[in-house]
């Protein structure tokens, strides 16, 4: 599970990361509402934990503007205002839950679970196109009911695909997410995956379903496509 921590205490930040990691998290922090709004736009996230009080524009800001803007990630809250006004303010910007500091660490592990239970049961179990199926709780993935071995990168990939079936991934998104790197430090890499992706999934005698759309990135879609 991957969450983004809107926390511009860095110490605080650092020591929730910490724990979220220990816990199984896969952790990425914004010191900033300007830096997360960035991040929650690049990057697919499970979990957002944001702080109310931020540097400049306000995370009850950013939770609107997060909202606004179609991103349905579940919101936990983290401020020290504890008024019922507060409460109430934050949960109609948009907050799943609202969580007063100070606060033990056990207390909020346990609503950032029973979040993610939550939003589980909006979300469809199986990924799939044509006959290529992908379960994210097992991690299984199959091609006309045959098992494929992938590495953790190329499931990565294609989880990220799938996600996003019948749309262009860009080459930089697939670097930031799978990577957390900058497109021009492992373009090469991305190219090398993807080629043996594409040998396990598009095997011979099997329907094409990886394309490369030139000069925009990639496209996972059982009907042909011409930018391939």
């Amino acid at each position: 599970m991957r969450v983004l921590l809107v926390e511009d205490d860095k110490k605080a930040a650092a020591l929730l990361a910490r724990g979220l990691g220990e816990e199984g998290f896969v952790v990425d922090i914004a010191g900033s509402a300007e830096d997360g709004e960035e991040k929650a736009f690049v990057a697919d996230y499970d979990l957002i934990v944001l702080d109310w009080m931020l540097p400049g524009k306000g995370g009850l800001s950013l939770c609107s503007q997060l909202r606004a803007r179609g991103v349905a990630t579940p919101i936990l809250m983290l401020t020290a205002r504890d008024a019922l006004s507060d409460r109430v303010s934050g949960l109609n910007a948009g907050a799943d839950d609202y969580l007063t500091k100070p606060f033990a660490f056990e207390e909020l592990l346990a609503r950032a679970r029973a979040l993610l239970r939550r939003s589980e049961l909006t979300r469809p179990t199986i990924l799939g196109i044509d006959d290529l199926s992908l379960d994210p709780l097992t991690q299984r993935v199959t091609r006309a009911g045959a098992v494929l071995n992938l590495t953790q990168k190329e499931y990565a990939i294609l989880h990220m695909l799938l996600r996003y079936a019948g749309e262009v991934v860009s080459r930089a998104r697939l670097a930031e997410q799978v990577w957390k790197a900058d497109l021009l430090a492992i373009d090469n890499l991305i190219d090398a995956h993807m080629s043996n992706l594409r040998r396990k999934v598009d095997a011979p005698g099997a329907r094409g379903l990886i394309h490369t759309v030139r000069g925009r990135g990639f496209r996972l879609t059982s009907e042909e496509d011409q930018g391939a």
